[in-house]
């Protein structure tokens, strides 16, 4: 039989890239990573790894292993679940990421809830985006991401990973003045030779971004990139630049710069909790997710069900 950890060890190696990146992770040595490859490549009486300049890849076998190993460990994440069901009381440690704008908003009422409802349960909370987030929770670096997928670009989700939508956030052109144009695309005309600050090359929303402004019949003049939409808001109030802004920003309060509709069909994006195949019914997952719709239920109203905004 094989050995369980060298299996998780090669299925580390598949989603890190690296033998030095699974030692990071692990907390290892590389050479002690490297001499349990080693062993398992003689349980197994096959070479599972082939050189490639510095690095390695699996080989046919390997990604074999990997393929089933997936499945045992999916299968030991539901017995940990079961088992954690069937204790009185909620202990350990849940793993979150979340991206800025769910965890201004969001994340913090529901950890009150968490708090209050299971004061044992130890919560650990990482900001990342989910192109970042997504990787590493297949990884198991968390156990649950909120994630965001803008209108007509899903993010591209690791396989092994199930999502569960929590609400749809209306986004909104913004702009450094009121304008006069009349409809949608008009108003993102109006904004062609004005700076725009967008996210950075290979997010998904400078994807929907640029696509948006594409559609419109020009390219925008991007002076300014960052993740931080708090950063986005601030320029748009100082008139330095136009951006795309969704409804979470503001965290309930009342819009502080002018803001017009977009397009019907790219009004929303969807926030959702996703996690790994066999996670979702440990109760600290359960728990989260209920705290997080709670959450939502008590905000002011600006979010609402899946596709209801660009129904309006």
């Amino acid at each position: 039989m094989f050995d369980l950890h060298r299996l998780r060890l090669l299925r580390e190696l598949k989603h890190r890239g690296t033998l030095a990146a699974v030692a990071t992770a692990l907390s290892y040595a590389p050479s002690s990573v490297s001499q349990q490859l080693s062993q398992l490549e003689s349980e197994v009486g096959v070479k599972l790894l082939e050189p490639v300049g510095r690095r390695v890849r699996l080989a046919e076998q390997a990604e074999i292993l990997v393929a089933h190993t997936e499945a045992v460990l999916e299968r030991l994440e539901r017995a940990e679940a079961d088992i954690a069901a069937s204790l009185s009381e909620l202990t350990g440690t849940l793993r979150v990421a979340s991206f800025q704008t769910a965890a201004l908003a969001l994340v913090p009422t529901a950890l009150g809830l968490l708090r209050e409802r299971h004061p044992r349960l130890r919560v650990h909370v990482t900001q990342l985006e989910p192109e970042k987030a997504l990787p590493a929770l297949q990884a198991r670096d968390f156990d649950l991401v909120l994630a965001e997928e803008y209108p007509g670009n899903p993010t591209a989700r690791p396989a092994g990973l199930e999502a569960e939508d929590l609400l749809d956030d209306p986004l909104h052109l913004a702009t450094p003045t009121a304008a006069d144009a009349a409809g949608p695309t008009a108003a993102l005309r109006s904004l062609a030779d004005h700076p725009w600050v967008l996210e950075p090359e290979g997010t998904a929303a400078r994807h929907w971004a640029l696509t948006l402004c594409r559609n419109a019949g020009f390219e925008p003049d991007v002076r300014f990139e960052t993740t931080d939409l708090l950063l986005h808001l601030r320029l748009v109030e100082q008139r330095h630049a136009a951006a795309f802004l969704p409804r979470l920003v503001w965290n309930g309060g009342t819009p502080t710069v002018p803001l017009r509709e977009l397009p019907r069909g790219q009004r929303t994006r969807r926030v959702l909790t996703v996690v790994r195949r066999g996670g979702s019914r440990h109760p600290a997952v359960e728990a989260c997710r209920d705290a997080l719709r709670h959450a939502v239920r008590t905000a002011d109203g600006g979010s609402r069900s899946t596709g209801e905004a660009d129904r309006a």
